[in-house]
């Protein structure tokens, strides 16, 4: 009895291990390599430098390691902590940007 309360302890704490490493965001400095490009990523920062040319729009997300662009169709907040979703995607002129989901 002793031995299944252990064992059922054990993968309840590697579940919830597993739920909130899902959960955690990537850094901006590790998103950006070839091995994202075309996947789904997620970062958070601080939203700065927001800009908006007739439909094209987006903003630079901050945060410790590095900086990205991002395109979006919805502009934050300058100064505001977020987190995003989204493709990442290199471009010849741009380098690595992500295009929010």
């Amino acid at each position: 009895m002793r031995i299944k309360k252990s064992l059922l302890g054990l993968i309840l704490l590697l579940a919830v291990t597993l739920i909130i490493s899902g959960c955690m965001a990537t850094s901006i400095k590790d998103v950006k390599s070839p091995d994202y490009v075309g996947k789904t990523v997620r970062v958070s920062g601080t939203v700065e430098n927001t800009i908006k040319i007739g439909e094209l729009s987006g903003y630079t997300l901050k945060d410790k390691t590095d900086t990205i662009g991002v395109s979006s169709e919805t502009l934050p907040v300058e100064g505001s902590k977020i987190t995003v979703t989204g493709m990442l995607i290199k471009d010849t002129l741009l380098g690595y940007y992500i295009k929010a989901s």
